[in-house]
């Protein structure tokens, strides 16, 4: 425990007061939390809208130019993991529960209700709930997660510097980053961990108790969520301590698997050729707007305002507040891999991974609600689970999600366990066991202390506003990593 920094003790009484609030003050919270929000989305959507496309244009910019032949790391060194493996660690962690959470609900929310520019129900509106949600999960939000990835990779493994935020920063602050303004920088990158995995957690508890009792009957409430949460629990916390290469590792590829199966079997079971017509068409439609989308604000009356704050601002806020737990851990496992080779990875297959997952499930729930089947009366956890219903083998395809759900579960909890870890113990990329446990049991603990007083929305609130500081220590990152790459390729021409 000699390890622990000051980060971990800082950060441990925040996550205390926070989650206390919330316990105790849960209505009061919770209207404050989304006061705040709603502030932020609505002052500062501008902000996340420009910040967001420009971190797709920085991604493309560094794959291109010279700076893509940097390897991260040192010159001789080669990438610790296998193209499949690494491929399917980092999306795990990226996504996760939320692919199998929101796979048929969202596109069909759109459909149904809440359409971006079309009008509710029609065909323009099933083309375009697909195609906005490629937006919100796609190119962006990697490109996103790949520009802090790639800085704390870089600066860790090419630079030798701690595996921290704060050290990312350092070719514009310099030592001033080991002092007070530093350990803030950590402190807020790993409250946003703890909290947004917690949330997740929380998610993947009530989708779960969802599946088994649709399935099995068993009832739907906190005592079931208690138990599924703690065997989970048990489960990454031994994954954890058998390392990354092992447990996070095998978990990965096994998450890849139930995917893909899943993901072949309602393609061929569903409503195969239309499928495939909508993802091409829809596709198309992303790739066609993706211009007139990344810079949509919706200014002026009439143009649904209350949308794009509702979904995009929103989506780009959490993907902000969930940047230093997912880019610290792609970074850690693509070490030896060259810029150009990284983003390519990074960005193109996650974006069409999520697309063609989305084309299937959506479209499926969208034909079936055409057909007379009123999924939209349920709660989100239970979309995907009353879809099944409606098509052969729904009790092994709903078996296998619910397996799925689990595993992601798992692999999140354990992936941010080993980040918790590397962030409170001063970067060190072999964390003690010991500290992994105690944060394994704080973010399943909290997680448990919010399902029990009903405190997700409020504490996903709270990340959310979080995601305004961090986003401006991103920029920060852009530009010390900017620095850096140019002096880099300055060196390497004299030599």
């Amino acid at each position: 425990m000699k390890k622990i920094s000051k980060v971990f003790y800082v950060t441990v009484v925040l996550v205390v007061i926070s989650v206390f609030l919330g316990a105790v003050f849960p209505a009061q919270f919770e209207n404050i939390t989304g006061h705040i929000t709603s502030f932020v989305a609505t002052s500062f959507g501008w902000y996340y809208t420009l910040l967001m496309t420009a971190m797709v244009g920085i991604s493309i910019f560094l794959t291109f130019s010279s700076y893509g032949r940097i390897r991260l790391g040192k010159d001789h060194e080669r990438p610790d993991f296998s193209t499949a493996s690494w491929i399917a660690m980092l999306f795990s962690a990226g996504m996760g529960i939320g692919l199998v959470f929101y796979g048929a609900a969202e596109p069909l929310f759109h459909y149904i209700s809440d359409a971006p520019t079309s009008k509710p129900g029609t065909n323009e509106a099933m083309k375009e709930g697909l195609s906005y949600t490629y937006f919100h999960w796609g190119l962006h939000v990697w490109a996103m997660y790949g520009i802090v990835a790639l800085s704390l990779a870089y600066f860790q493994f090419r630079k030798e510097e701690p595996g921290l935020i704060s050290s990312t920063l350092k070719p514009i602050f310099g030592d001033r980053m080991n002092g007070p303004f530093g350990i803030l920088i950590d402190v807020l990158a790993v409250f946003a961990t703890v909290f947004g995995v917690a949330t997740s957690l929380g998610f993947g508890a009530v989708q779960i108790n969802g599946g088994l009792a649709h399935l099995f009957g068993i009832e739907v409430g906190f005592e079931a969520q208690f138990f599924i949460i703690l065997v989970v629990t048990i489960l990454f916390l031994a994954s954890a301590w058998s390392g990354l290469s092992k447990g996070i590792k095998y978990l990965s590829n096994l998450n890849m698997g139930l995917a893909i199966l899943l993901l072949i079997a309602v393609l061929i079971i569903g409503p195969t050729l239309l499928i495939l017509n909508m993802f091409t068409e829809t596709f198309g439609l992303y790739m066609q707007n993706f211009l007139k989308m990344s810079f949509r604000t919706a200014p002026l009356p009439g143009d649904n305002r209350a949308w794009v704050d509702g979904w995009t601002i929103f989506y780009w806020a959490w993907w902000i507040s969930w940047a230093p737990f997912v880019g610290m851990f792609i970074a850690r496992i693509s070490k030896g891999r060259t810029v150009r080779e990284f983003f390519i990875g990074v960005l193109v297959v996650p974006t069409l991974f999520i697309s063609v997952w989305y084309a299937v499930f959506g479209t499926t729930a969208d034909h079936m609600q055409d057909g007379g089947v009123d999924l939209s009366k349920y709660a989100t956890e239970l979309v995907l689970f009353n879809m099944f219903d409606n098509m052969p083998m729904a009790i092994v395809l709903s078996i296998i999600a619910i397996l799925l759900i689990a595993s992601f579960f798992i692999t999140s909890a354990d992936s941010a366990t080993f980040v918790l870890g590397i962030q409170s113990t001063n970067g060190s990329l072999t964390p003690p066991n010991s500290v992994k446990v105690i944060w394994g049991i704080a973010q399943s603990a909290v997680a448990v202390i919010l399902l029990y007083v009903g405190g997700l929305t409020a504490i996903q609130n709270t990340i959310i506003s979080a995601a305004l500081p961090f986003s401006f220590v991103m920029i920060l990152m852009i530009f010390a990593l900017l620095k850096a790459l140019r002096a880099e390729v300055k060196m390497m021409r004299r030599n």
